[in-house]
């Protein structure tokens, strides 16, 4: 069985910095979505309005959701693949994912939207991760090869159902759609459900991940070379499909205004659902990092470990640094409480109205709650591992 092999129960020094590293770059996603001025009105990923700055400022946080979905899965291995037997390691997924679904249907979408009504319910990354745990729970007793197969089935299949007619199958598309692509059903009159994160292809991710938790095994040398040809081989893999540009993403790339615009649609490829080239280069670059991770510690890899050590810590309370930063910008902006709208989805910038900060002002922002995000996860890092108290690993 998968549960007999023992392996050493510690903390993975690559795993930590590069989960750490994604999250700061999170922030910045998060920083921007939230206060940008154009952020409501524009896709910074659209070719024919955006510019090579702010569509950057978005591709590089591409890397945040895919990596931190994998890693959950790594991390699932690593933590229950030796602790427990298989089903006291399903109760404890069972209990993790519930957790996380309920963490995200209540502080994390009050973070998000600072709306008291409530009004849309957005099922994102903690969900899908808390979700994607619960199925892993009922997988357990399977190989790590076949998890791993069953991962990368989805990942590299589940572009082909756009291609399946199911017009005249209204109830099965009615099914399979919030599964496999993002949905929005309203609940009442006011109320939204939105899946923005649809469950089967992170699922796929997650899975993969979990079926890699086998490769921390290897000594460390021969893990970073695997880890460089792993993320090498994506890179060439996402390339190739991405010039035959027929597989791999609905959205394919054309020619441009000029060679920067036409490169811009080669690389912009789709997160939502996360198409195969999507996680094919994301993946491919978190390879990568790992390898060098795995390679070199410095004071800048120690910083970015922190976060990384406490990283649903880290999510929750950066939304409550963050959106309280956007209503202190609106005010100064000149603009009343009553003016801001939170109920719209609009994070309680006011309707009509250009309001929020330029891209430059941005990233000031985004470092300067990076940097006030240190002391308390460097603290919490710290008290998590001097403590066995239950609850600790719930956050």
């Amino acid at each position: 069985m998968a549960f007999t092999k023992q392996i050493a129960m510690k903390r993975i020094y690559s795993i930590d910095f590069t989960r750490g590293l994604v999250m700061i770059l999170m922030v910045l996603d998060h920083v921007r979505d939230l206060m940008h001025v154009t952020s409501i009105t524009q896709n910074p990923v659209d070719l024919s309005s955006t510019t090579p700055a702010l569509f950057f400022t978005r591709l590089i946080t591409y890397l945040c959701a895919p990596i931190f979905v994998f890693l959950a899965g790594t991390s699932a291995y690593i933590s229950f693949n030796n602790r427990h037997t298989p089903t006291e390691s399903r109760k404890n997924l069972i209990k993790r994912g519930l957790w996380l679904i309920l963490l995200e249907f209540t502080l994390v979408n009050f973070g998000v939207w600072f709306d008291l009504g409530f009004h849309t319910w957005l099922f994102q990354v903690i969900a899908a991760i808390g979700l994607g745990f619960i199925i892993l729970s009922f997988m357990l007793r399977l190989s790590p090869a076949i998890i791993g197969i069953t991962g990368l089935t989805i990942m590299f299949g589940h572009n082909l159902l756009p291609f399946i007619p199911l017009e005249g199958f209204p109830i099965l598309k009615t099914i399979l759609s919030p599964l496999f692509a993002t949905t929005a059903f309203p609940l009442t009159s006011q109320i939204t459900f939105v899946i923005g994160y649809p469950p089967v292809p992170w699922l796929g991710i997650m899975l993969v991940g979990f079926a890699s938790g086998k490769l921390f095994e290897l000594a460390d040398n021969k893990r970073s070379t695997t880890f460089l040809k792993i993320g090498l081989g994506a890179l060439v893999l996402f390339t190739v499909l991405r010039f035959i540009n027929i597989y791999g993403d609905l959205s394919l790339w054309t020619s441009q205004k000029n060679n920067l615009f036409t490169f811009l649609s080669f690389i912009n490829v789709t997160k939502y659902p996360p198409s195969l080239l999507y996680s094919l280069v994301t993946l491919g670059i978190m390879f990568l990092i790992l390898a060098f991770a795995d390679q070199v510690r410095n004071n800048f890899t120690n910083f970015v470990s922190i976060y990384g050590k406490v990283p649903l810590f880290f999510y929750l309370i950066h939304w409550y640094i963050v959106h309280p930063l956007l209503i202190a910008i609106m005010f100064l902006q000149g603009f009343s409480w009553t003016q801001m709208d939170f109920a719209s989805g609009n994070f309680g910038r006011p309707k009509g109205v250009e309001s929020g900060l330029q891209l430059w002002a941005i990233y000031i922002i985004w470092i300067a709650v990076v940097l006030i995000l240190y002391y308390p996860c460097r603290k919490y890092s710290i008290y998590k591992d001097g403590q066995n108290k239950w609850w600790l690993k719930y956050i």
